[in-house]
This record gives structure tokens, C-alpha cells and sequence, in this order.
């Protein structure tokens, strides 16, 4: 690493990349975060009822994701949006763990609620408005549970390390850093989505890296390609917001994939994820992609990649040498 950057990193030591702190993998269930495998997150913003979060569980569960988001209690801008079903919806995600095999990450909110949060979830997740609530960090911490730490909306690298550093220093070691977007100047999206953090975290940094295209975009329409530019500058998974019936949402619906939508995704994103060295594209799936894609209705930026590259990614004995990566 640079002597600038441990330097003006100084105060998150612990969270730092070096000869005695290599990668961090962390297990949940059966799933390595930080690993060789690229890892998803997905499920709707909030729990709504029994219907929408089983049949989001179980299509996002055959799709490839890994671990089912969905928030019980949401911190939210207005205080009259909806701020969720609390401990009834920390129940149904109970039930859909114990229907899918998903593993669970939702939101707590404040230090009172974390022994409660943490009897339910598989992963804490601390959300963006809350990254400096250090009295919440600490909390968590304490739950020994892996903790998915977003970065605030404003907040520089240098912070969202620091408040890891909080984290670890509680004695628990098994941090994520969620880059979700900043605000900037620009309007026509929700927020910017700071692509340089990731490759900058992955240098400095042992902590795996998750990217939310979600909340950096505030559009469906652009949440794959988030994802893709997530996975291009070396994020170690995603976690997205995914709903059955997203004009219905009662959260953040304009950002929400619908199950056809994730279902096509998460088959472009496999030769993005195969040239990172975490999987393979085959023949197969590329045609299974092509029909998904007409199907949902998404543009897909990235297709001329696939068409010219795929060959060159696919397994085991498929894999032919044919066109050129320009």
C-alpha cells in the first residue's frame, strides 16, 4: 500500500490491508463473503406481507441469490412514509429463511433493538443515515453477527472507514463496506455512484465490498449496469432491491427490480463476474440471457462484450477461442 494512504488512513488500522491482516472472508451459513465467489443480496426494501416476501424469496433464491434482504424497520426521509412492520416482519423473514435456505440481512436501527434484530438476521445491516451513530455501531458490534456497514450519503472513504474501525475495535471482526451512492450535484439520478471507492477499498482495505445499485441509482432502469460497473471494479457482491409488483411497493418501488428484471440480471452479470475470475459463462446461459433480456424489457449496454468475449469464458471444455476483447 502507498505510505500517503496509510497515513491518511491511520485511524482505521485495524480495517487496513497488510502483511498480518489479509483478506477477510466471512461465513454466513454456508456462504463465503470476500472469497472467490461473487455473492448477491436480494429482496424488497421492505417487508410488506407473507405473499410478496415468500415469492420474492423463492424467485430470487432460483435466480442465484444467496442471501434475502428486506427491511423490518425503516429509518425513513419523511415521517410519514411507511417505517415498517417491525417485529411481525422480522417474523416472516424467519419464515422465508426457513423456506428458501436463504441466509437473512435486514436493517436495525437503533442500540436497543440490536439483541432482537440479531436473533432473527444472519447479518445486521447499518444503514446510511446511521454509519456515525457510534452508539449503534458498538451495539452491534457486541452482537458478534457480520455487519453490512453502509456508507453515508455524504461521507468520505476516510469516514466510512473509521466507523468500521469502531466496529472492529468492539472486538468484532467481520465487517462489510457498502458503497450505495453519494450525493453530488448531479439530479438525475438518486445518488452518484463512487465506482473509485470500490477499486480504492480493495487496495487499502481486507474488508470485502459489497455495491448497492439500488439506492445509487434511484432507477430501475439503470440498476443493471450499476451492478455490472460493481462488479468491474472489483466489488466482492451485491445487494439489491428486488419486488414482485414494484408500482405496488410501499418503498422505494422506481429503484425495485421486478422478479423477470432480476432473473435477467443476474444472467448478464455472469461473464462481467467470470472476467473478474469468479465464474464462468456458458453457451447455454448466454441463449437463456438473450431470451430473459426480450422478456423483461432490458437494454442491456454490455451485449457487444458478450457477443465478442463469451467464448473466451465459458467452462471447461466449451471454452473456444473465437473473437477479440476491443
Amino acid at each position: 500500500m502507498r505510505d500517503g494512504w496509510q497515513e491518511q488512513f491511520a485511524d482505521a488500522q485495524d480495517c487496513l490491508i497488510g502483511p498480518k491482516r489479509p483478506r477477510t472472508i466471512l461465513h454466513v451459513l454456508d456462504i463465503e463473503i470476500g472469497g472467490d465467489a461473487f455473492v448477491t443480496m436480494a429482496g424488497p426494501c421492505s417487508v410488506e406481507t407473507e405473499r410478496q416476501l415468500l415469492s420474492t424469496a423463492e424467485r430470487v433464491c432460483r435466480a442465484g441469490a444467496q442471501i434475502l434482504r428486506g427491511g423490518a424497520f425503516k429509518p425513513r426521509s419523511s415521517p410519514y412514509s411507511f417505517q415498517g412492520l417491525g417485529m411481525e416482519g422480522l417474523r416472516m423473514l424467519a419464515r422465508a429463511r426457513a423456506a428458501t435456505g436463504l441466509a437473512i440481512v435486514t436493517e436495525v436501527i437503533c442500540e436497543a433493538d440490536v439483541p432482537l434484530v440479531a436473533s432473527y438476521a444472519d447479518i445486521l445491516q447499518i444503514g446510511s443515515r446511521n454509519m456515525e451513530n457510534y452508539a449503534l455501531l458498538e451495539a452491534a458490534a457486541h452482537s458478534r453477527r457480520p455487519i453490512l456497514l453502509k456508507r453515508g450519503m455524504m461521507a468520505t472513504v476516510g469516514d466510512l472507514l473509521r466507523s468500521a474501525q469502531c466496529i472492529v475495535s468492539h472486538g468484532n471482526p467481520n465487517v462489510m463496506l457498502c458503497e450505495r451512492g453519494i450525493r453530488s450535484f448531479e439530479t438525475a439520478t438518486r445518488n452518484t455512484l463512487d465506482a473509485g471507492a470500490i477499486v480504492l477499498l480493495k487496495q487499502i482495505s481486507h474488508l470485502p465490498v459489497i455495491v448497492d445499485p439500488s439506492h445509487a441509482a434511484g432507477y430501475r432502469e439503470l440498476v443493471s449496469g450499476y451492478a455490472r460497473v460493481g462488479v468491474a471494479a472489483g466489488a466482492d457482491g451485491l445487494i439489491v432491491e428486488v419486488h414482485p409488483e414494484p408500482e405496488q411497493a410501499w418503498s422505494d418501488g422506481e429503484q425495485s427490480l421486478t422478479l423477470e428484471q432480476f432473473e435477467a440480471m443476474m444472467m448478464g452479470l455472469k461473464p462481467w463476474i467470470a472476467l473478474a475470475g469468479r465464474g464462468a459463462w456458458s453457451r447455454d446461459e448466454r441463449e437463456q440471457f438473450r431470451s430473459l433480456s426480450v422478456a423483461s424489457g432490458i437494454r442491456s449496454s454490455g451485449f457487444s462484450l458478450r457477443e465478442s468475449y463469451g467464448e473466451r469464458i465459458t467452462a471447461g471444455s466449451e471454452s473456444t477461442e473465437t473473437g477479440s476483447l476491443r
